[in-house]
């Protein structure tokens, strides 16, 4: 039975930004000011963080925020884990715990061992194990499918297994009925794997054609990918992304089709496409990458992710929708275009807070909010934690080179400090870095201070500078970022005289499919301390 009260219920979650000053107005990727569009309210946690659960029996998306694409999710009994694309961090994929489906927990990583950019990933347990199916491109020699398993979730997690499965992305797991398992691929495309699951059993062959959309659509790409596979009344529902991960907002999207045999054939589901944003007016641009999972009542609902209009510069966030069962066997999204809260789902217990970012660096929390961006294989070698902080070893000649210590952020403004001690040689600095190619930030060396745009140093904004020890205060509202600097540990502080503008640092531009994350560096030669993070939310 659908339940329509659930669909009825849904309401608008809105404040009014009419009165808001114009710097601190949503903005759109072109960089204008949005003045139609309204702020929603979250709810507020740990240090203002913006969260899903609005605390009176609704939510407002996203579920995860900041930089969490490709959600990959696993129902386990009443508990729920998700993993998510990681990208060049190392460690990575980092295991999240949510006993509701809204309000998640990091629990730590499952990989580390370097292997290149991770990208769409299938988390599954089959039998009494869990396994990861990841595709890497390790030294950049090309793509292939590798494993990791564990025997509990918290790991520890094997080694990865190079199942050869060359040229290959997004795979999905699979049993079908015929007992034996599959992984599903880009293409779509589907191999058999033996029954460990850690080695194929047969050829890469095509699997299904998937739905296509009218030519008209303006969309990226064709590009079918994302095979997320459910057995469910004994059909077996493939459904898959097509229409591009990013460039135009209306582009990706979620299809559907089902066979009564995981060979096929396969039929298109009717309601194709069952989730596309139609308007860059929209809330939530290129939605896709979809996986259906059963809540804690027996309701259903779809994770997928999606980039915030206007602001794209955090990356793919995490979304959750509620589906229902048509009495024809298919299934429709209701949620809308996510601009509204919506009914949590029904029988959740009570999940954990998310962790604060704030850090004394009194334990290791590298996985769970820090990496190193694209590191070498040793890079953890320049890490040591001290009885009063955390030392890092100076590598390389600026940000660009320097692989930064780098932390996710959801938020759409914050103010983040840290204060960097510097040792021999070396400077540091606190950075919002994309990649080598697109960072901003301000650096201390022992006799100057460094401003970065555009991915270099502003030379003639260098000033001379005479530092042992800095605090540094970096502020995005909204993608106007400003610095402070300290030199009396946050007695007084300096206002830098360079504000900038950041929303165009983003995948459509810069590509890498990355997001702008707060970074502290350490360059040139000796080493620095960090101590003392700081991290604070601004209200939306």
């Amino acid at each position: 039975m659908v339940d329509t009260s659930r669909r009825n219920s849904i309401k608008w979650m809105l404040t009014s930004a009419a009165a808001a000053p114009l710097a601190l107005r949503a903005t759109t990727d072109t960089g204008c000011i949005d003045h139609g569009r309204q702020s929603p309210a979250w709810g507020r946690g740990t240090e203002g963080q913006r969260k899903a659960d609005l605390g009176n029996g609704t939510y407002l998306n996203p579920i995860v925020t900041g930089d969490h694409p490709d959600p990959s999710i696993l129902k386990d009994g009443g508990d729920y884990y998700m993993t998510f694309s990681s990208l060049f961090a190392y460690p990575g994929l980092i295991i999240w715990h949510s006993t509701d489906l809204v309000n998640w927990t990091p629990l730590g990583p499952s990989l580390h061992k370097q292997l290149g950019s991770i990208w769409a990933v299938d988390l599954c347990k089959h039998g009494n194990r869990y396994f990861i199916y990841l595709p890497a491109n390790p030294g950049g020699k090309g793509w292939s499918i590798f494993a990791i398993w564990a025997d509990r979730i918290e790991g520890p997690w094997s080694e990865p297994i190079d199942l050869e499965i060359s040229g290959c992305i997004d795979p999905g797991h699979a049993v079908g009925e015929d007992g034996k398992r599959y992984l599903f691929v880009n293409g779509i495309r589907r191999i058999r794997l033996k029954d460990d699951g850690l080695a194929t059993d047969g050829p890469l062959e095509p699997a299904y054609s998937p739905w296509r959309y009218p030519d008209d659509w303006v969309v990226e790409a064709f590009s079918p990918e994302g095979p997320k596979l459910l057995r469910h009344d004994g059909w077996f529902y493939l459904i898959t992304a097509v229409g591009g991960t990013a460039g135009p907002p209306t582009g990706h999207m979620v299809i559907a089709a089902r066979s009564r045999s995981i060979h096929g054939p396969w039929e298109h589901c009717p309601h194709n496409p069952l989730v596309r944003t139609t308007s860059a007016e929209e809330p939530w641009w290129s939605r896709g990458h979809a996986s259906l999972v059963e809540g804690p009542a027996g309701d259903w609902w779809m994770v997928y992710h999606g980039y915030e209009n206007g602001f794209r510069t955090l990356g793919r966030q995490t979304l959750l929708e509620p589906i229902e069962w048509t009495d024809d066997g298919w299934f429709r999204a209701i949620g809308g275009d996510l601009s509204k809260a919506l009914p949590k789902p029904r029988g959740g217990r009570p999940t954990p807070a998310r962790v604060a970012l704030s850090d004394d660096f009194r334990k290791n929390r590298f996985g769970v909010q820090w990496c190193f961006h694209d590191p070498v294989p040793d890079e953890m070698r320049r890490a040591a934690y001290e009885r009063h902080g955390l030392r890092i070893a100076a590598k390389g000649s600026s940000p660009a080179d320097s692989s930064p210590l780098v932390c996710t952020v959801g938020d759409r403004g914050y103010v983040a400090e840290v204060t960097i001690d510097l040792a021999g040689k070396a400077e540091g600095g606190l950075l919002l870095f994309y990649d080598a190619k697109a960072f901003v930030g301000v650096g201390f060396t022992p006799d100057h201070m460094k401003t970065f745009e555009y991915a270099g140093e502003q030379l003639w904004a260098r000033q001379s500078m005479q530092t042992s020890s800095v605090r540094i205060r970096l502020t995005n509202d909204r993608n106007v970022v400003t610095y402070h600097y300290s030199h009396d540990g946050g007695e007084t502080w300096v206002l830098h005289g360079l504000r900038m503008e950041v929303s165009g640092i983003h995948h459509n531009v810069f590509g890498s499919f990355l997001s702008l994350k707060l970074g502290i560096y350490g360059a040139d030669e000796g080493s620095i301390l960090v101590r003392d993070f700081s991290y604070r939310a601004l209200e939306a």
